[in-house]
This record gives structure tokens, C-alpha cells and sequence, in this order.
């Protein structure tokens, strides 16, 4: 099976409603910050799906609070991004959240989180997640 492909678009380049996805690199006190799903044994960045009639930004904030129970954050639009699968091809956002208050009182579908300087060795989705978390690093 080929391996999915992933591929940044600048800012914007996706219009909002073929957007599927949302990715957070989150830092709180320098660290990032890293959830694990209860059915997994894996780590990937606070994400998840842009509901209907929901704005990125908001599902954006959603998700921060439901994964990582973030409070109160400051959200950069990154890029946009592409992967593709299987003759498939579907859309995201990237966004960099700076956390200034953090509540992590576990909720939903997460299990545990961590905070790391660097990218966990065991991710959910390491082709996608290496691709979108090398892009943190080239914050402006």
C-alpha cells in the first residue's frame, strides 16, 4: 500500500468548504503538546473534523478544548495542506496555537496528553503528522 502524501498549500489556497480537517501545533510553557486516543497506543497533534456550518477557526478552538482542554489561545493559520490516499484526495488547515490557560481535565475520546520539545517517535498518522509538524518550525 502507497504510503499517503501530503503536501502544504499556502495559506487560504483551499476555499473553507472542501476543508475536512483541522491540525493544531499547540506550545503551552515551550513544550508541545501531544494527545493519545483512548483505542490507540499513538500520539498525533490536537485535530479533528470541521463540522457542518462550523468555520475552521472555530472547529480549531473546539478541538483544543475537547483534546487538550486549552482555554483560552491565540490561533495562527499556518497553511493549508492536501493528502492524498488511495486516489484520494482530501483537505486540511494548519494551525500554530500559542496556550496561554490550559484546563486538562480529559474529556471525550482523548486518553492521555503529553508535552514534548519534539516530535514522539510512535504517531498515528507519521507521514502526515512529520510533514505538518516540520512546518512549526518555520513559524515567521
Amino acid at each position: 500500500m502507497t504510503p499517503p502524501v501530503t503536501k502544504l498549500l499556502s495559506p487560504g489556497t483551499i476555499d473553507e468548504h472542501l476543508l475536512t480537517y483541522v491540525v493544531m501545533g499547540a506550545r503551552y510553557r515551550d513544550q508541545w503538546i501531544f494527545v493519545r486516543h483512548r483505542d490507540r497506543q499513538t500520539w498525533e497533534m490536537p485535530a479533528g473534523h470541521i463540522e457542518p456550518g462550523e468555520t475552521p477557526n472555530r472547529a480549531a478552538e473546539r478541538e483544543l478544548f475537547e483534546e487538550a482542554g486549552v482555554l483560552n489561545s491565540s490561533l495562527t493559520h499556518l497553511c493549508d495542506y492536501s493528502v492524498t490516499a488511495g486516489g484520494n484526495t482530501e483537505y486540511g488547515r494548519l494551525y500554530h496555537a500559542e496556550v496561554e490557560e490550559l484546563n486538562p481535565q480529559l474529556e471525550h475520546e482523548i486518553e492521555e496528553l503529553i508535552f514534548t520539545s519534539e516530535l514522539p517517535l510512535e504517531l498515528t498518522y507519521p507521514e502526515v503528522q512529520t510533514t505538518l509538524f516540520a512546518r512549526l518550525f518555520t513559524l515567521p
